[in-house]
C-alpha cells in the first residue's frame, strides 16, 4: 500500500565528530568537499540517510565512504534542524561523534570528499553549514563524558604508561591533574592491569606499560560500579 501526504518532508542526514589523540593534540577529522555547496570548505564527514538504512548504519557507511574508516567507538550526539542550516534544502541532521586510535587508521579520502586530514581542535579551519557548532556540542559530550566513562581508553593504544593516560585526560579536559590523585583513583578502580613491559630508549626512567581490562569493567559496570574521575 503507498501513502501520500499533505505536508513537505525534510530530509534528513548524519554528520560524524571523528576525535583522534596522537599524545600531544585532540584532534578533529575534516573532509574537504568536493561538491556543492562548500565546495572546496573542510567539513564533518556525513551525507544523506538512504530510506532502508538505520541513522547509525549511514554514519557508519558515511565514514567508511568518505575516510575510509572502519570499525570505531560512534554514539549518537545531538540533531541540528535550524530550517536554513543547509543551503539546498530543508535538512535536518543526527550527529554523530566517534573516537579513533590514529595508529590504528589509515585515511582514504574517497566518495564526494577532495581530501580528508586531521586538525587539532584549538587550531580548525573555517568549516562549512553548521559543523562548527556541531564541532563545539562534541566537545562539550567529550569533556563531560570521559569524567564519568572510560572513553577516553578508545584514544589510546593498547598499552600506554600513566603518564600517557594522564596526558590525555589533561589533553580533552583542558586542565592539569594532580600526579598523584589521579593515578591513585585510577589504580584504585582496579580497572588497569600492569604489564611486564617497560618503556625504551627513553632518557628518562622507563615507565611501565598498563592496559584497560574491558571484561572487567563491563563485570563491575552491571554490580552498579561508577567509573568517576
Amino acid at each position: 500500500m503507498s501513502f501520500t501526504y499533505e505536508y513537505a518532508h525534510p530530509a534528513v542526514t548524519v554528520d560524524c565528530v571523528v576525535f583522534g589523540y596522537d599524545a600531544t593534540d585532540l584532534k578533529v577529522l575534516l573532509i574537504q568537499r568536493k561538491l556543492e555547496p562548500f565546495k572546496g570548505r573542510w567539513s564533518l564527514p556525513g551525507g544523506f540517510v538512504q530510506i532502508n538504512e538505520s541513522l547509525e548504519d549511514a554514519a557508519r557507511r558515511e565514514l567508511s565512504g568518505e575516510t575510509g574508516l572502519g570499525k570505531l567507538f560512534l554514539e549518537q550526539l545531538y540533531t541540528f534542524g535550524e530550517p536554513k542550516r543547509d543551503p539546498r534544502e530543508r535538512v535536518i541532521s543526527v550527529a554523530y561523534y566517534a573516537l579513533v586510535k590514529l595508529t590504528d587508521h589509515a585515511l582514504q579520502a574517497a566518495s564526494d570528499a577532495e581530501d580528508a586530514a586531521w586538525f587539532p581542535v584549538a587550531e580548525l579551519p573555517k568549516l562549512g553549514f553548521d559543523h562548527e557548532r556541531i564541532v563545539e556540542t562534541a566537545l562539550r559530550r567529550l569533556k563531560a563524558k570521559v569524567r564519568y566513562e572510560p572513553i577516553g581508553f578508545e584514544l589510546l593504544p593498547e598499552k600506554f604508561t600513566l603518564g600517557e593516560l594522564q596526558r590525555l585526560y589533561e589533553t580533552v579536559l583542558e586542565q592539569s591533574l594532580d600526579k598523584r590523585n589521579f593515578r591513585k583513583k585510577l589504580l584504585g578502580m582496579e580497572l588497569l592491569e600492569a604489564l611486564d613491559e617497560y618503556q625504551r630508549d627513553v632518557a628518562h626512567r622507563a615507565a611501565q606499560f598498563y592496559q584497560f581490562n574491558r571484561a572487567r569493567y563491563e563485570q563491575l559496570r552491571k554490580r552498579g560500579f561508577n567509573f568517576e574521575l
